[in-house]
């Protein structure tokens, strides 16, 4: 893999991007990255049918098997490089999300709410691992129609947690949920720091 550099003067931040299987997390990176995203991906075999269900997805014909990599610099409201690890969906690779965690700042959990139970695993996996994340659901053409209220039950989190309705292919609706995911982040750290000095 081409070793890349890191521009002077920004702060670099690992995220995470996690989720059901076929949710859009290739697509959500491969929509804002700057560069030519790394993508592990392999076609769906009739091998792999008794063990990745298409339910909701059929029409898809590739999945990730290791990781997606992309990578992202901002300049508004401060200088940012954030570099952005794509799980593999399926429970085969969860293994994998341990290693891909390492020293990440946050996480968004992605979700379709054809099955939004196939990301439910992505949010207990990132609680327990004291990990904070948002929850972004991609619209798909003919999902079902929820409520953000309805998403946050279905999760079992706060009202006040933070989810949103976003579209994986666009690079400007991609970008709101990393940002709502770093202020989310700074939030709670600021919250936290208030408790210590209490």
């Amino acid at each position: 893999m081409t070793h890349v550099e890191r521009p002077a003067g920004r702060t670099a931040l690992k995220l995470v991007v996690a989720g059901g299987f076929g949710v859009g997390k290739t697509t959500a990176i491969g929509a804002i990255s700057d560069i030519k995203p790394l993508r592990t991906e392999e076609v769906l075999t009739a091998h792999s049918a008794g063990t990745d269900s298409l339910d909701g997805v059929e029409a898809k014909t590739t999945t990730t098997v290791a990781f997606d990599f992309g990578r992202v610099g901002w300049d508004d409201p401060e200088p940012l490089e954030l570099y952005l690890f794509g799980t593999p969906g399926q429970p085969r690779f969860w293994k994998l999300w341990h290693d891909l965690s390492q020293g990440a700042f946050g996480a968004v959990v992605l979700a379709d709410t054809r099955r939004l139970e196939s990301s439910f695993p992505a949010a207990d996996f990132f609680e327990q691992l004291g990990l904070p994340f948002v929850i972004a659901v991609n619209r798909f053409p003919g999902s079902v129609p929820r409520t953000l209220a309805e998403i946050r039950d279905a999760f079992d989190v706060p009202a006040a947690f933070p989810a949103m309705f976003c579209d994986a292919r666009n690079p400007d609706s991609v970008a709101g949920v990393l940002l709502a995911l770093i202020r989310h982040v700074v939030t709670l750290a600021s919250d936290n720091s208030a408790l210590l000095e209490a």
